[in-house]
């Protein structure tokens, strides 16, 4: 069973491009986003002021759009435990009708803020965000 965490975003004028619709880019901003936002959240106190994460990996499925003024709701999770300093999020987001627009796998480092060195992710850091059914 994965915790999952939701928010919104809406499509302003400076996220829209040439083709009038949510820059690619856009998403990735909006994927770190979410990310942080659910570490941030979820997280106790103790381990955002130790580490920081970092992506390794973004791998994207564009199946639609939005223009601006739309919103979209984006659902993250993490679908498997860490292997060594990684592990991965998964990110859906849906449109007005509930429709997956675009969907992503990210692979994230843990970081030692002390020693900017690339850790081993602690089971109790990953026990909020993971746990086996």
């Amino acid at each position: 069973m994965t915790a999952q965490f939701s928010c919104t975003f809406t499509a302003l004028p400076e996220h829209i491009d040439e083709l009038g619709h949510v820059n690619n880019a856009v998403w990735v901003r909006w994927m770190e986003q979410i990310a942080t936002r659910h570490w941030e959240t979820v997280a106790p106190p103790e381990h955002v002021a130790a580490y920081v994460w970092v992506v390794t990996r973004h791998e994207i499925d564009y199946r639609g759009n939005v223009g601006q003024g739309e919103s979209v709701v984006a659902t993250t999770f993490i679908p498997d435990p860490p292997h060594g300093a990684r592990f991965d999020r998964c990110v859906d987001f849906a449109n007005a009708t509930g429709k997956v627009i675009v969907s992503a796998r990210t692979t994230w480092a843990l970081i030692d803020k002390s020693s900017g060195r690339l850790v081993r992710v602690p089971a109790e850091v990953a026990a909020p965000f993971y746990s086996q059914a």
